[in-house]
């Protein structure tokens, strides 16, 4: 077993590396090489993996991860933050879509129990092929973009209910509508079926009550240890140990591995989390595609080519219908519509759970499982091919052609009233540009490494995520490449060098505002293209020196003045300095004949003022009239 399974990873990741960048450079999409991998190297291919049980434990682990990671998604500020559209469009599409799907599965031949199993299960659409497809197109803000999250949010979360109801449409076996009120009273009678309904319903209450009581202390102390390791190994012991936890009550681990990640959703560490896993995120998605190319059973498909044609067809037209039809009422312009249908027209990988559980509970025969797998496989392998169809022949027509005024947007919808800006590190320094810029509306995103800050500053009403400011991963899970700035103020000449330089390398769009150690140090940011640059202690120097003039007896205009002269001229010098920075002796020759003129204009202007104050005395007092 040992050596059939690296053989199996082996062929995994080299045919993984042959298929998926022809298929990109061919303009195909990643998904659709990751499908065509695994029909490749299937039972149904070259027979290179054909051991069906390893294909089931490959396609259950990968089907794990990805109900992981869709978990760590579901936060419920988001879902507050787009109600209007999940409980608009995304619970109506859930309905309608499902009711479609059930009464044709009864005109097929499905009885009434099972014909809404099947709708309800076909009804969900695929979460990894759309929001990667809208994470490529870069449409995430897009009326496209956030309507396809609200739905997805909604069936993400739908599940759970699904699970629940499958035990109870089990007891009705089919029967006719009259009898419902028999079964029900069957179900009763048997508390099985309904304690089932219930482990699944309590099991989500119960996370979502951990994730605030159990987790949050427990990563706090992860935190403390700085082990980055120790929140990998945390992440993948909770996934394996809800998904041992939901079989060993006879459910689905995918189901457990779901309840996992929304355990995590909450957490003031999630980025660090998704940095950890992202490495591993791609291969898992594309694990699970491949897993779906292995499991279309194309014997199926010789023996009923016309029904599996007929399914797919009828399947993919219906959804694409309905969401057509919802986005119409959400005044969403003709070609954001279309897109919108295409993304969501296929059966998700809910469908798989739901169908596996539903076969496990008696509601479904293996054959019927087996047919809607495949239609659920060739649905999704179908989306690719549709998508690119919209790009090459559909969307230039849409565009081209005018629309009336129904069909314009009302214009996007915005979540921030301002660009959002990223703050790294939340000390004495990023607390000030925290509130300075957030103040004005700007949307902020605060992540700091010191676990003991942000327990403190979480008792003043303010959320900030533990991470590592100078990881890559971490920067693209606080969304860097959608950030208008990013403000640099941890502490540490070297390291605030090293993370402007891998922002400027990684997100050349981006704003970047750091804090400079020293002059030279200034000279190093500037270098890296940093657009705003502030020395730490250059600022309350100046202005301790104000105040210094005033306790002497200056005037507080007169040392405003004074200040103000001194800031410019030393700012235009670290300016004109910069050109000169790596030649030592010019440096050096530059700085004194500065500060010598710095002098002699300080000098000057305190002569010109003293003459000035002299001239007020000498002058007469001129006479008033009687």
């Amino acid at each position: 077993m040992e050596i059939n399974l690296l053989l199996a990873i082996f062929v995994l990741l080299a045919t993984t590396v042959l298929l998926v960048p022809l298929f990109k450079w061919a303009g195909l999409g990643t998904i659709l090489g990751y499908l065509a991998a695994g029909v490749l190297i299937g039972p149904y291919g070259l027979s290179l993996v054909s051991d069906t049980e390893l294909i089931h434990q490959i396609a259950e682990f990968g089907i794990v991860m990805m109900l992981f990671l869709i978990g760590l998604e579901v936060d419920g500020t988001e879902l507050w933050r787009m109600r209007n559209k999940v409980l608009g469009l995304g619970l109506t599409q859930m309905a309608a879509t499902s009711v479609v799907v059930a009464l044709l599965a009864r005109v097929i031949g499905f009885g009434w129990a099972d014909a809404v199993v099947v709708g309800l299960a076909l009804a969900m659409s695929s979460t990894a092929i759309a929001m990667q497809s809208v994470d490529q197109r870069n449409i995430t803000k897009t009326d496209t973009g956030r309507a396809s999250l609200a739905i997805l949010l909604v069936q993400d979360v739908a599940v759970i209910p699904v699970l629940a109801l499958i035990p109870l449409l089990t007891a009705m076996g089919g029967g006719p509508i009259d009898a419902i009120g028999e079964d029900v009273l069957d179900v009763v009678d048997n508390p099985i079926d309904w304690w089932l309904a219930l482990v699944v319903v309590g099991a989500f209450i119960a996370a979502l009550f951990g994730s605030r009581f159990v987790i949050r202390p427990l990563m706090s102390w992860l935190a403390r240890t700085r082990v980055p390791e120790a929140f990998t190994a945390f992440a993948l012991a909770l996934v394996i140990g809800a998904a041992l936890l939901t079989e060993s009550l006879g459910l689905s681990p995918a189901l457990g591995a779901f309840f996992g990640g929304v355990l995590l959703a909450d957490s003031e560490y999630r980025h660090e989390l998704e940095s950890n896993l992202q490495p591993f995120k791609g291969l898992l998605l594309g694990l699970f595609f491949i897993t779906v190319g292995m499991s279309i059973a194309f014997r199926v498909v010789i023996e009923n080519p016309l029904l599996v044609l007929a399914l797919v067809v009828a399947l993919i037209c219906l959804k694409m219908l309905v969401l057509f039809v919802l986005a119409t009422f959400f005044r969403m312009h003709v070609a954001e519509r279309l897109l919108l249908a295409v993304l969501l027209s296929q059966a998700g990988e809910f469908a798989f759970v739901v169908l596996q559980f539903a076969r496990t509970a008696g509601n479904l025969s293996g054959p019927e499982v087996e047919l809607l797998t495949v239609v659920v496989a060739l649905s999704m392998a179908v989306t690719p091919i549709l998508i690119f169809l919209y790009d090459r022949l559909w969307m230039p027509r849409l565009n081209r052609a005018p629309d009336d005024e129904a069909d314009l947007p009302p214009g996007p919808e915005v979540a921030d009233p301002h660009d959002k800006v990223i703050v790294l590190g939340y000390g004495r320094f990023g607390q000030i540009v925290t509130r300075l810029l957030r103040a004005q509306g700007f949307g902020m995103t605060l992540i700091d490494d010191d676990p003991a800050q942000i327990e403190l500053v979480k008792r003043f009403g303010v959320k900030v995520f533990y991470g590592d400011g100078g990881r890559i991963e971490i920067l693209r899970a606080a969304g860097a490449d959608q950030a208008k700035m990013i403000v640099i103020a941890v502490a540490g000449g070297d390291r605030i060098l090293g993370i402007a330089e891998l922002i400027r390398r990684n997100f050349p769009d981006v704003i970047i505002a750091a804090r400079a150690v020293d002059r030279s140090h200034a000279h190093d940011l500037m270098a890296l293209g940093v657009h705003v640059i502030e020395r730490e202690t250059f600022r309350a120097a100046i202005k301790l020196g104000e105040q210094a003039l005033v306790a002497l007896g200056q005037e507080e205009d007169e040392a405003s003045r004074i200040a103000r002269a001194f800031e410019q001229h030393d700012s235009r010098m670290l300016r004109e300095s910069y050109a000169v920075r790596h030649d030592q002796a010019a440096y050096i020759g530059f700085v004194r004949r500065s500060t010598e003129m710095l002098d002699a204009v300080m000098k000057a202007d305190r002569q010109q003022s003293a003459d000035d104050a002299e001239g007020d005395i000498d002058k007469p007092t001129p006479r008033t009239s009687e």
